[in-house]
């Protein structure tokens, strides 16, 4: 299933996308959650519900709809570096023995289709495609051989990063985190539909140029493997998402480096998740307060 949320016109909706249209569950059924994460939270009732009411509920052409971000509020965002074998090598560091992770803010969420920013306080933009999980059962001290049951579903990412000011902080926090940084969607597709994860091949494409093309096998932590760590320390609750890394490719490692610029555009897809693409705007450096 490929649970999405939408705005035809009158505000946000639960959807499941088939094929180029999008149903209107909640048009047939309005006692559902609008928020596909307390969908996958309630197991398989949850999308049994989902599935009956999309038989008689109404369709929108998918093109005539605006999708948004999928998991508006995510209570953590998490995000792995130096996780594919490629990546790491082309940084000139050795793949990392222990899981490195960082934090994305809740603000960086950005819907799927929507214009990125260019700080004003830097130029290092660079972009970074990423499978992303959707986390949909709470889950502590997970061993990887049951990882796969708090998984709610997959989604395409791009962790985009300024560079700068991720290179001045240890920790990655102020360079991952900047508003709108985390697009992630179109939709979730529930794990029946994927397969297995480890064939799934992801591309970045900037104006239409390949950057980067690898497979999530090149991952050296797998996403079982990442959830067995990340559950030794603390609980993953349902809508936490997890970026697993990005294979190489990125602009910082190219000769000299390329980063993005306003007026750019930049296309993520992941085999049988999608696509989601932004423009690149130019952010002003007018305050915003209240």
């Amino acid at each position: 299933m490929k649970l999405a949320v939408f705005d035809a016109g009158a505000g946000p909706s639960l959807g499941v996308v088939e094929g180029e249209e999008v149903v209107d569950v909640r048009r047939s059924a309005p006692h559902l959650s609008p928020s596909p994460v307390d969908i996958l939270a309630a197991g398989e009732a949850g999308l049994s519900a989902v599935r009956a009411a999309a038989k008689t509920a109404p369709r929108h052409a998918l093109a005539s709809v605006r999708l948004l971000a999928p998991v508006a509020r995510p209570r953590k965002i998490l995000g792995i570096g130096l996780n594919y074998h490629a990546h790491a090598a082309e940084t000139g560091r050795e793949a990392p023995k222990v899981q490195l992770w960082f934090n994305k803010q809740v603000t960086a969420v950005n819907d799927p289709f929507a214009p990125v920013m260019l700080p004003a306080v830097s130029s290092a933009l660079d972009y970074e495609v990423e499978l992303v999980v959707v986390i949909g059962r709470r889950g502590r001290r997970v061993p990887r051989d049951r990882a796969h049951e708090i998984v709610g579903g997959y989604m395409c990412g791009c962790d985009y990063t300024i560079r700068d000011w991720q290179a001045a902080s240890p920790t990655m926090i102020m360079g991952k985190g900047f508003d709108t940084h985390a697009p992630a969607g179109p939709w979730i597709t529930t794990p029946d539909e994927v397969g297995d994860v480890s064939k799934l091949g992801l591309r970045c494409m900037v104006n239409g140029e390949v950057r980067q093309n690898s497979v999530v096998g090149d991952m050296i932590f797998d996403v079982a493997a990442q959830i067995e760590h990340l559950t030794k320390a603390f609980t993953l609750e349902p809508g936490d998402l997890l970026f697993t890394g990005t294979p190489e490719g990125v602009g910082f490692a190219r000769k000299p480096p390329s980063y993005l610029r306003a007026g750019d555009r930049v296309r993520v897809e992941i085999d049988r998740l999608g696509a989601i693409e932004a423009l690149i705007e130019a952010e002003t450096d007018a305050p915003i307060i209240g």
